[in-house]
């Protein structure tokens, strides 16, 4: 405790700014359309997310692709830490019925940004999601 006292005085006094922690990429996520809400967790060692809520438009736009249980669906799955707030791993896009190599980047700690790439990463798209 005194070590972290004395940390801590130092950083003050010599005005070097302490390190901001990294917010979680833990909790309950909407997509930009609000169609759907995903609860990311740790899967072992690494970061997955199911779909827990789905709007009548998602739930149809999945039935149409031949995905009958979206709610549950693991949306994001085998993440792994690449760096402070980011992952890499892949993203289910259930009206495609595909997965896609796909990074998340924790830009806040209500704003995650997750990226999608196809061809070997020369065509990405990305979706900033909102806590809920």
């Amino acid at each position: 405790m005194k070590a972290l006292a004395i940390a801590l005085l130092l950083g003050a006094a010599t005005g070097i700014p302490a390190a901001q922690p990294v917010a979680s990429p833990l909790g309950v996520w909407q997509n930009p359309k609000g169609t759907i809400l995903v609860r990311t967790r740790n899967c072992g060692a690494m970061l997955c997310g199911n779909i827990v809520w789905a709007s009548p438009t998602a739930l149809s736009d999945a039935r149409d692709a031949g995905v009958n249980a979206l709610i549950g669906t693991e949306l994001l799955s085998d993440y792994r830490a690449t760096g402070a707030g980011r992952w890499t791993g892949q993203v289910y896009v259930p009206d495609q019925g595909r997965r896609f190599y796909s990074t998340i980047e924790v830009r806040n700690p209500n704003s995650l940004r997750i990226s999608g790439c196809i061809l070997g990463g020369l065509i990405c798209k990305h979706q900033e999601w909102t806590r809920r």
